[in-house]
């Protein structure tokens, strides 16, 4: 959840009334907040830095409050206060709209299709006759830096950039050009770079350098031009000094370049409605019942009531006289409404979760183990007491390590891929225990031999009959390491996991194993468990290649099956 810090004493100015610290976190509860801390600019210096550092640091009082992650409305001041006002009836849910400039002529942003390679959508509006205070300038730009963090991803999918109206002339055009053709003074520095010559200057920068990476590697890099030809910014680096906005900006040009148009459309409305009441934005109705809200809550109100229920948490609402049906309006700054049931949500924190009456559940139900867990807890201890130790590896894995170092290719594995992997370690879902365990006996090879383990976990799969393309799968998986093979105490744990599981040695109604060949294991030393007739998993002596591929140097015994066919 993301934390914002406010002023106590502005906020208390803003809200109209001096709250004790318990009686501010009792609203936070109701509203759906929480008050995490109560701290100053001198303390937090002063705990993180060491008191020499906190010397000439504010002692003003600070409210830390924890915000839901999809309220981004509520990530300011002006949208804090705006929020519990309206939630306390002192002030009614604002309904934003646009107003023409005095020219008539409204200002326009020009996207060209060279933008197609790198940032390909942007939006942009005007916020006009702003009267700045330090206060208020320093919540607007940290609403830009939490957006930044949250919905935009640390600027990889949206970008804002804000600007002084005044020493700009539209129309302005987002176009992309080669880093050696952009040249133009960046935020707060004296002389002109090109974009080539930023990039080396900022990656020692201990703000900026986190966000090179984004088109760093790129052919073209995004670029602004306002009609004379000045530079607004390169997004989502850093903005022109020309146009950058003071504390006497009285117009405000916004723009957010982005990779998705949606969020770009997001943002930009959360950045004009906390500061502006004149914003040209869409709003939507939905129409839902009164009973609805009450069954799903547990209340018993009127339809009129639940619709000021509503209205209190700036969700305009108001009865149709058709029914109980009430049509809500959704106001751009709540992005977060998507169905129903996040407005039946809203009604539950406005009616006070405290005020919901307890009641007795209509049907009688007793918990019970899911049966595969029940199996796997069970098939834990005996096997901890066979002398094997458990391992918990992680569930993504890089394709390297479930292909080419197993012996085998990556479109044989029936892999669920990342779409975006954070590391290489993290590229696809594992599709088998093995890798892990490896790995974690090359991590502790220092440790006396032999180094014998086990893993009963989930790993992926891809599967067509499913309705997200995947399913999991519980397996088992053990390994003894030591400087003979060790296949006798393998297939001896297979025996003993098998009288576990109250399966005979038998072809046909039981258990048998039959010679098989598979890259990852040595040739003539593998051999495929059946049960049933059905084949449930493979053990073996492990191929020198694939000992070697891990950075191991003794011989390996492996057995991997699955369980969820003896349940």
């Amino acid at each position: 959840m993301p934390t914002v810090g406010v002023k106590r004493d502005l906020l208390f100015q803003a809200l109209g009334r001096t709250y004790t610290d318990a009686e501010f976190d009792e609203l936070c509860f109701e509203f759906g907040l929480e008050l995490d801390e109560i701290t100053s600019e001198k303390e937090i210096i002063s705990r993180e830095q060491g008191d020499s550092k906190a010397s000439g640091a504010s002692d003003i009082i600070l409210y830390k409050i924890d915000v839901p992650a999809n309220r981004y409305d509520l990530l300011c001041l002006e949208g804090l206060v705006r929020g519990l006002q309206v939630f306390k009836n002192k002030l009614e849910a604002p309904r934003y709209r646009r107003v023409s400039p005095v020219s008539g002529e409204a200002q326009k942003l020009i996207i060209t299709k060279e933008t197609a390679a790198v940032r390909p959508h942007a939006v942009a509006a005007v916020l006009r006759n702003i009267t700045f205070t330090q206060e208020r300038y320093d919540s607007f730009i940290e609403l830009q830096e939490k957006l930044h963090q949250n919905i935009c991803r640390k600027r990889t999918i949206v970008a804002i950039g804000t600007h002084d109206l005044d020493t700009i002339s539209g129309p302005f055009t987002y176009t992309a050009k080669p880093p050696g053709d952009i040249s133009f003074k960046p935020l707060n520095q004296t002389k002109e770079y090109t974009a080539t010559e930023l990039m080396s200057l900022y990656k020692t920068d201990s703000h900026l350098r986190h966000y090179l990476h984004i088109i760093e590697d790129k052919p073209v890099y995004p670029i602004i031009y306002d009609s004379n030809g000045i530079v607004l910014s390169m997004p989502p680096i850093i903005n022109g000094n020309h146009s950058k906005i003071t504390l006497n900006t009285k117009n405000v040009f916004i723009e957010c370049t982005a990779t998705d148009l949606t969020k770009a459309k997001i943002v930009l409305d959360m950045m004009v409605t906390m500061f502006s009441e004149y914003c040209e934005l869409a709003y939507r109705k939905e129409k839902l019942s009164g009973e609805f809200i009450n069954r799903k809550v547990g209340i018993n109100e009127s339809t009129e009531k639940i619709a000021q229920l509503l209205t209190r948490m700036c969700l305009r609402s108001q009865a149709t006289g058709v029914g109980d049906e009430i049509e809500v309006e959704i106001p751009p700054t709540r992005s977060d409404v998507i169905h129903a049931c996040d407005i039946m949500e809203d009604a539950a924190i406005a009616y006070g979760f405290n005020n919901i009456p307890r009641t007795t559940p209509r049907t009688y139900t007793i918990a019970n183990q899911l049966p595969l867990n029940k199996l796997t807890e069970l098939l834990r201890q005996d096997l901890a007491a066979a002398g094997f130790t458990e391992a918990l590896n992680f569930a993504l894995c890089s394709q390297e390590d479930i292909a080419d170092k197993l012996g085998k290719k990556i479109s044989e594995t029936r892999a669920a891929h990342i779409s975006n992997p954070k590391t290489a370690e993290f590229q696809v879902a594992r599709t088998t225990l093995l890798p892990g365990l490896l790995k974690t006996i090359a991590a502790n090879r220092k440790m006396p031999l032999p180094l014998k383990l086990f893993e009963i976990s989930d790993v992926v799969l891809k599967d067509e009959t499913k309705d997200v393309g995947a399913r999991n799968s519980r397996r088992f998986c053990a390994v003894y390491y030591n400087k003979n093979p060790g296949f006798e105490v393998i297939h001896g744990l297979l025996d003993r996991t098998m009288q576990l599981l109250k399966v005979k040695p038998a072809h046909g109604d039981g258990y048998h194993i039959q010679a098989v060949d598979d890259s990852t294991f040595f040739p003539g030393r593998c051999a495929e468990i059946f049960v049933h007739g059905n084949s449930v998993g493979r053990l073996g002596v492990l191929h020198p290649d694939v000992i070697n591929r891990f950075e191991l140097t003794m011989p390996c015994s492996a057995l991997e099956m699955d369980i969820e066919p003896f349940l």
